[in-house]
Order: C-alpha cells, then sequence, then structure tokens
C-alpha cells in the first residue's frame, strides 16, 4: 500500500514540474490582440529616463521638457484608451508605435539644439 503510494505522489509531482514550464510558456506567449504591451511599456520608460538626463544635464529647457512630458502623458493616455476594451489591435499598436517614434526624435531634437538651461 506504501509504495503504491509513493509512486502516485511520485507520478503526481513529477506532472506538476512539467506541467508548470508550459503553463509559464502559454501565459508569455499572449496572443497578438491582447491587453500586454511590454515594448511599449519599455520605450516609454527608456524615453523617460532620457528626459531626466536631459533635465539633470540641463540639455533640455524647462518648457522643452514640459513639452516632452506632454507627450509621453499622451502616449500613455493612448495606451490606456487602447487597452480599455480588453484587446489592443494591431492597428492600435503601429499608431502607439508611430507615437513613440516621433517622441523619441523630439526628445533627441532638443537635446541636441544649442538650447541651454540657464
Amino acid at each position: 500500500m506504501q509504495t503504491k503510494l509513493m509512486k502516485i505522489s511520485v507520478g503526481v509531482a513529477l506532472a506538476g514540474i512539467l506541467l508548470v514550464p508550459a503553463g509559464r510558456a502559454a501565459q508569455q506567449a499572449a496572443p497578438a490582440g491582447g491587453t500586454r504591451t511590454p515594448v511599449v511599456d519599455r520605450r516609454e520608460h527608456r524615453q523617460q529616463r532620457r528626459i531626466q538626463q536631459g533635465m539633470r544635464s540641463g540639455e533640455l529647457t524647462p518648457q522643452e521638457t514640459r513639452r516632452l512630458e506632454r507627450q509621453q502623458a499622451k502616449i500613455r493616455h493612448d495606451e490606456a484608451r487602447a487597452k480599455s476594451d480588453g484587446t489592443v489591435t494591431p492597428q492600435e499598436r503601429r499608431r502607439l508605435n508611430r507615437e513613440l517614434n516621433r517622441s523619441s526624435r523630439d526628445i533627441y531634437r532638443q537635446k541636441h539644439d544649442a538650447q541651454t538651461r540657464n
């Protein structure tokens, strides 16, 4: 009786070990139209850091910083709106990426223009 019980519990443990990684892989491979936007989130975070660095170094004036921050807030708002219905469509992803591209270009241009903080 004990050996049979041990075999069953070992079998259950092995099945659990084998199924956990499969479950994690299924969670990570969200459908293309899901509400997760990790690429957008990473880009937003990096751009926010670039703005803060430009502010600290004096490459960005207060007015430039406000304008770039407003632009980032609009992107966050658009992302939230895209997620609100439970699905981020490919068109919404393209629009968010276009906005992020434009914002990145603006950050670069503002940091490399001749204006500096007084």
